[in-house]
């Protein structure tokens, strides 16, 4: 056999292999938190994310907000993601949720990351709560605003009924999306 074709066949497997290595060790998160421990991250994360020009404006019109404190991402080819959160209504936790996606694709490097997602309308927040797992572009859209360095977040300019934020990337990673994300509900006490 031509040793360029066998090395071609371990190739895929090797880089998968890798992509799989590199997001166990980015994601410190393997245990699962428990209900006070998410709560005390998703209070950290929403001040952090209302030191942003324009956040709590946004926040104010929100009737519900999902957040995940830190979501790791790695990948070399293939990729995934996971991390663990609350949704807020009113200022308190009503439910938590996982956050998990695959990706196949260009991409390499690894990251943590926080994730904002406001619903901006009733209906889209009852939809949401009503769904046993709900997929980012299958049950529901959600308006991604880039929140590079320097942005402020303008509420006159979106009217997405659900509207997500991803910031405080530590680490380089590119190919930022919440597209194919899963969000699944979790049973924490």
């Amino acid at each position: 056999m031509n040793p360029m074709i066998a090395t071609r066949r371990n190739l895929v497997p090797t880089l998968m292999l890798t992509a799989l290595a590199a997001f166990f060790l980015a994601a410190p998160m393997a245990h699962a938190a428990s209900a006070s421990e998410i709560d005390h991250e998703v209070d950290a994360t929403l001040k952090a994310f209302q030191k942003i020009e324009g956040a709590k404006a946004y926040l104010g019109i929100a009737k519900g907000a999902l957040v995940f404190p830190k979501v790791y991402k790695a990948g070399i080819g293939v990729g995934g993601e996971y991390g663990e959160g609350a949704l807020r209504v009113d200022g308190k936790s009503v439910a938590y949720y996982s956050t998990a996606a695959a990706s196949i694709g260009f991409q390499l490097g690894a990251q943590a990351k926080s994730i904002v997602i406001l619903f901006t309308n009733e209906s889209a927040l009852d939809k949401f709560r009503a769904s046993e797992g709900w997929k980012v572009g299958v049950d529901g859209s959600v308006a991604l605003v880039d929140l590079g360095v320097g942005k402020a977040v303008d509420t006159n300019n979106i009217k997405d009924p659900i509207v997500g934020f991803i910031f405080g990337q530590k680490g380089l990673m590119y190919n930022l999306t919440l597209e194919g994300s899963k969000f699944t509900k979790l049973d924490k006490k």
